[in-house]
């Protein structure tokens, strides 16, 4: 990995192995719910651009496109069992951009927090490392496979684990912001924040534990907008619009 506060340059990627944070409603496209084939094959094209430049990656994708548990819990069901089936739905996300992925002749690997199987591997931490060591792109679904943490827990937890340079964090606008600037005008973006000032601002940009886990280990944290073409490799050469978090 390159040092981050160094000036990009076109082509040369500032960091080796990543973790990549994707909600589900990214899948959507212009969709109300669900998963829009085009854009999950947009985002398996610009993946396949940021491999192309010699990255590892290792992919989660939450399941708030099919199911979201905390909202559903809210309207009577056990927040266990919706957890459970929002986890289900990160799966089928998983299994969606595999398959996109693997048109375009990238070889993956889905690897599950929960066994199943018949249709994925399930997670073991030195397998799926030895994947990304051969260049595998690994989708790992189902989050941590318990309940009451998020996916970008789950993500914040990987990424420690597959010892990666850095979490990029996929979003619907350029950065992280003071609030959210499709409702507020007067919302202030930030170039570059400190963990420590994400959670004084209670700034929305990833759940406590999941900054907390990367900050303990040293992870930076890059928000980019996921909707712009050429966003992930920007993200990774730091050439796109971001925000990073991470301390001096």
């Amino acid at each position: 990995m390159t040092d981050p506060n160094t000036a990009p340059t076109p082509g040369v990627p500032r960091f080796s192995r990543v973790l990549l944070k994707i909600s589900g409603e990214a899948l959507m496209g212009s969709g109300q719910y669900g998963i829009d084939q085009d854009t999950v094959k947009r985002i398996a094209r610009e993946v396949k651009d940021a491999k192309e430049l010699g990255v590892q990656i290792g992919l989660v994708i939450g399941g708030g496109n099919i199911f979201r548990g905390v909202s559903n819990a809210a309207h009577g069901m056990e927040r266990a069992s919706a957890d459970y089936m929002g986890m289900l739905a990160t799966v089928m996300n998983a299994l969606a951009m595999q398959n996109a992925l693997e048109d375009l002749g990238l070889y993956t690997r889905v690897m599950s927090a929960i066994e199943m199987m018949a249709i994925c591997e399930p997670y073991i931490r030195r397998r799926a490392l030895r994947h990304m060591e051969k260049g595998r792109v690994v989708i790992f679904a189902a989050g941590t496979g318990n309940p009451f943490f998020t996916t970008d827990t789950a993500a914040a937890l990987r990424a420690a684990e597959m010892g990666c340079d850095v979490l990029l964090k996929g979003t619907q606008v350029d950065g992280v912001y003071t609030a959210d600037p499709k409702f507020n005008a007067d919302a202030e973006r930030f170039d570059k924040l400190s963990y420590h000032e994400v959670l004084l601002r209670d700034l929305k940009v990833m759940d406590q534990a999941a900054i907390a886990l990367t900050r303990e280990n040293s992870i930076p944290i890059v928000v980019f907008p996921i909707g712009n073409a050429g966003g992930i490799v920007g993200a990774i050469s730091g050439l796109g619009p971001h925000t990073i978090i991470m301390d001096d």
